[in-house]
C-alpha cells in the first residue's frame, strides 16, 4: 500500500487540544470559586468571542476571559469585593500550563516526519510559544499564530483563510488538528482537512461536518500519518 504522508502543514488549535487546562480549576478553587466550573468559564469565553466574531466585533481572548470570570464570582460571591486581583491570578496560571502527556513525543514524530508545524489559537500566541518551549517542542514548530490579525476567531472563516497566508499554502495542502468539533467543521468549510482528537468518550456531533481523520491524541495522529521515525 502506498505511504500516508497527509498534509503537508498541520494547523494545531491550543487551548485542550495540545495545553491541559485541567490545572485551571485549582486556581478557582484559590480565588473561592468551584473547580468544577472550569467547563463552564471556559465554554462562556468561547461563546461570546464567537458572538462578538459574529457581529462584527472584537475583543482578546485574556479580555473575554476576564469579563466571563468576573460574571461567575459575582454569581458564586455576591457582595465580594472588586475580583480583579483574583481573575489576574487565574489567568496568570495559562502560559504555565502542562500540555498532555502524547503531545511531546507526537509533535517530534510528526516534525521528523517532514511535516509544517503551526499552532492557531483564540488565544495568545505568546501563551502558546511559552507554553511549548517549556514542553521542549517549541522548536518543531515555525510559527505561533493567534486570531488578532485576523478580523475574526475561529471558527470564522477568516481565521484559517490567516493561518494560510501566514504559511503561503492553499486550503488543499493544510490540516487543522483539533479537539473542539466547532474547529473542525469550521475549518472544514474553510477548505482545509481535519483532524478530530477524541480525548473524552463525547461523541463527534451528528450536526457538523465530519472529520477527515480522528486519533486520540497527537502521539496517535503521528502514528496514523505513518510519520514515526523508523526503530
Amino acid at each position: 500500500m502506498p505511504r500516508d504522508t497527509g498534509p503537508g502543514v498541520l494547523v494545531f488549535d491550543v487551548n485542550e487540544t495540545l495545553t491541559d487546562m485541567g490545572p485551571l480549576a485549582g486556581r478557582l478553587e484559590d480565588i473561592g470559586l468551584p473547580g468544577r466550573l472550569l467547563p463552564v468559564w471556559f465554554a462562556g469565553v468561547l461563546r461570546d468571542g464567537f458572538a462578538l466574531t459574529l457581529a462584527g466585533g472584537h475583543a482578546s481572548f485574556a479580555d473575554v476571559a476576564r469579563d466571563v470570570l468576573r460574571t461567575l464570582f459575582a454569581e458564586e460571591r455576591p457582595g465580594a469585593p472588586d475580583p480583579g486581583p483574583a481573575v489576574d491570578h487565574v489567568l496568570a496560571a495559562l502560559p504555565g500550563l502542562p500540555v498532555h502527556p502524547d503531545v511531546p513525543d507526537g509533535v517530534r514524530a510528526l516534525h521528523a516526519g517532514g511535516h509544517r508545524l503551526v499552532t492557531l489559537t483564540n488565544g495568545s500566541a505568546d501563551t502558546t510559544r511559552a507554553v511549548l518551549d517549556r514542553a521542549g517542542v517549541g522548536d518543531c514548530f515555525e510559527a505561533h499564530l493567534d486570531v488578532e490579525g485576523a478580523g475574526g476567531w475561529k471558527p470564522a472563516r477568516a481565521a484559517y483563510a490567516y493561518a494560510l497566508r501566514a504559511v503561503d499554502v492553499p486550503a488543499a495542502q493544510a490540516m487543522l488538528v483539533s479537539v473542539h468539533p466547532w474547529d473542525v467543521d469550521g475549518a472544514g468549510r474553510a477548505g482545509l482537512s481535519a483532524a478530530w482528537l477524541r480525548r473524552t468518550p463525547v461523541p463527534y456531533p451528528a450536526a457538523m461536518r465530519p472529520a477527515d481523520r480522528e486519533a486520540t491524541g497527537i502521539a496517535d495522529l503521528a502514528r496514523r500519518l505513518d510519520t514515526a521515525p523508523d526503530g
